[in-house]
């Protein structure tokens, strides 16, 4: 068995490497992150315009897709939608995904950067509750260092069974800043400068 314990078989069900440049599981090192776990948050053009959210957890990129994208405002509830597990690599993707291929569109690397458990050790235990068990409960707290988002963000589950809905909630911490909206006033890459309609050129050079 891979490395990722078979997390990885639903995203590879769903996808024909064949036609799609989105990488497989593999290893990965990112340049870019000074510290490790790492998280980003992909802007993704399909069917609906959308922000991918990940985080690394145990060897996978765990994600949820926010129609709205993150907020910087604590008053502001942004719905996240759980996805399949990714691999590592899918950090770093950039580029168009065929048009009649799952999750056809442009893909942006909107932000990224590493992230820290904020989940502080209960009374009688050594160490905190760790990001997966608390995602596995249901209610996750972490700090972002990313270029556009930083400071703690709560991701907290509101249903359950089949089909589970989670919220994306900015703490309260002096990284908040609710006149702030970074999904409209800095839409572009941070890996590349590029835009969405940049990006999406690829499409007709064949890239």
């Amino acid at each position: 068995m891979s490395n990722s314990e078979g997390k990885l078989a639903a995203y590879e069900e769903k996808r024909d490497f064949r036609t799609t440049p989105e990488p497989g599981e593999g290893q990965a090192h990112f340049d870019w992150a000074e510290e490790r776990p790492i998280f980003v948050i992909q802007k993704h053009d399909a069917s609906n315009l959308h922000y991918d959210f990940r985080i690394e957890v145990d060897g996978v990129l765990k994600s949820w897709a926010v129609p709205k994208g993150p907020s910087t405002d604590p008053s502001v509830k942004r719905l996240a939608i759980p996805t399949e597990d990714h691999p590592l690599p899918y950090a770093d993707f950039e580029g168009v995904i065929p048009e009649d291929a799952y999750g056809g569109g442009t893909v942006m690397v909107w932000d990224r950067g590493s992230y820290r458990n904020l989940k502080e050790a209960d009374e009688g235990e050594e160490m905190p509750k760790s990001v997966a068990k608390q995602l596995e409960e249901g209610h996750a707290t972490i700090w972002l260092e990313g270029e556009k988002l930083s400071g703690g963000y709560a991701l907290i589950r509101t249903g359950k069974g089949d089909d589970p809905r989670w919220l994306m909630i900015k703490m309260s911490d002096d990284q908040a800043d609710a006149r702030r909206n970074p999904t409209s006033t800095e839409p572009r890459s941070v890996k590349t400068g590029r835009s969405l309609d940049e990006i999406a050129q690829e499409r007709g050079q064949g890239g």
